[in-house]
């Protein structure tokens, strides 16, 4: 076994998230810049951190408001917080929070920085809704216009196709297939069936039920009062489906390939409303100020393939770059967070896992191994809890630091998929 990559040892302090909502529900009052507010407030409040100690906030998020593409640095200026904390944005698709995470533990293992926090929030109740493109020139147009005619010259050229709004797709610019496509194309070719997913969605629905039902989930969410009259207050992710079962996940009718397909909304994740982030530091500092980490972050990969073969199979080339660093094999895990974005995605991942021809691709002369599922997503995941896009990568770490803690583990890995044919994988220790 070797030793992980030298610097400085990178603690975990504390992490915290909103409750997940399904979009267009608890939270449409509230942008992403508004959850990731409330839950950096809920992390300093709970670690009883002065803000004079962050020295930066790094956020990630998947689609961003275009009046305020830098969401960390709105997120920093709150009056928790000094104005003169360092801040900036990152995106890697489903991966940004991890990433986010990664470019704030590097900095502090560069000794660069001592405390950070980094996470990340996504709102998609309110997605940027664009212009088609005739009626953007003529609204450009008219704007330079220096009289009342030129600015109706411009309108004159609208046409009623250009009236019709533009919402951001969930699609892949180099193939045009959606992420529920290539979900499907991942099920076919690795012979993945209907039953299979909605077995796999079953599991992570009643996983997260007891979770929530024992206080384990709950325990990393604070309850959030929406505006404007904070009458209704979000305690709990509102997408599990405690009650669901086989039988009416069955009856759900394919969404993407309606004659062929098994992918429905039963067995892939929920469109999500969100926000988590989490507390970084160095040994040295989270011992001066007297913080018992919840974990160490032992080391991260990432990796990336052709977005025309299987869109989400890359954390099959992540994980064991990610092990290796880390010195680690898949036996010597006790747990395992895989983001759930559709049953048939992580069943796909599994497969990789265990697969001859995809260890050789990843450079590795034999296959990493069987997952123990009694060591994966053992409180459900993306499926039932739901989806933000940009603070999954939080949320999953969140919860496997915790979990560890709980059960006396040592080590555990968190794997997320991500548009584009990028995947990431995150080590981390028990501290």
């Amino acid at each position: 076994m070797t030793a992980p990559v030298p610097g400085r040892r990178v603690a975990i302090v504390a992490g915290v998230r909103t409750p997940f909502a399904k979009a267009g529900t608890s939270y449409k009052s509230l942008s992403a810049i508004d959850l990731g507010r409330l839950c950096v407030a809920e992390l300093l409040q709970r670690t009883s951190l002065e803000g004079r100690e962050v020295q930066a906030v790094v956020f990630g998020t998947v689609v961003p408001n275009v009046q305020a593409p830098n969401i960390a640095r709105e997120v920093s200026l709150m009056p928790l917080l000094p104005k003169g904390v360092d801040a900036w944005s990152v995106s890697r698709a489903c991966a940004s929070a991890s990433q986010a995470i990664a470019d704030a533990a590097d900095q502090i293992a560069l000794g660069h920085l001592d405390c950070a926090i980094a996470g990340g929030a996504e709102s998609l109740s309110n997605v940027p809704i664009l212009h088609a493109p005739g009626f953007a020139d003529a609204l450009v147009q008219a704007n330079k216009a220096k009289s009342i005619g030129q600015k109706l010259e411009a309108f004159s050229r609208v046409r009623p196709r250009d009236l019709v709004p533009v919402a951001p797709a969930i699609a892949e610019p180099t193939t045009g297939e959606t992420m529920g496509q290539s979900a499907e194309k991942m099920a076919k070719l690795n012979g993945i069936t209907r039953a299979e997913q909605d077995e796999f969605a079953l599991r992570s629905h009643r996983l997260a039920a007891a979770g929530t039902r024992d206080g384990r989930l709950t325990a990393e969410m604070f309850p959030v009062y929406v505006p404007p009259k904070y009458s209704q207050v979000a305690t709990s992710d509102n997408g599990i489906r405690e009650e669901t079962s086989l039988e009416q996940l069955a009856a759900l009718k394919p969404v993407f390939d309606r004659r062929y397909g098994s992918v429905t909304a039963g067995n892939a994740s929920p469109l999500t409303d969100g926000a988590a982030a989490v507390l970084l530091m160095s040994e040295e500092k989270a011992r001066a100020l007297g913080h018992q980490p919840i974990g160490w972050l032992r080391s991260y990969a990432a990796a990336a393939l052709d977005p025309g073969e299987q869109l989400l199979q890359a954390p099959v080339l992540a994980a064991p770059l990610a092990l290796r660093r880390a010195g680690l094999a898949l036996a010597d895990l006790d747990l395992i967070e895989m983001h759930e974005a559709f049953a048939s995605q992580v069943l796909s991942n599994l497969r990789g896992f265990e697969s001859q021809a995809w260890a050789e691709r990843a450079g590795l002369t034999s296959p990493l191994g069987e997952v123990d599922r009694a060591k994966l997503n053992v409180m459900g995941g993306s499926i039932a809890v739901g989806h933000p896009f940009g603070a999954t990568g939080a949320r999953l770490l969140i919860t496997l630091c915790n979990e560890l803690g709980r059960r006396g583990g040592q080590f555990g890995m968190l794997t997320v998929c991500a548009a584009g044919g990028l995947g990431f994988a995150m080590v981390v220790e028990r501290a």
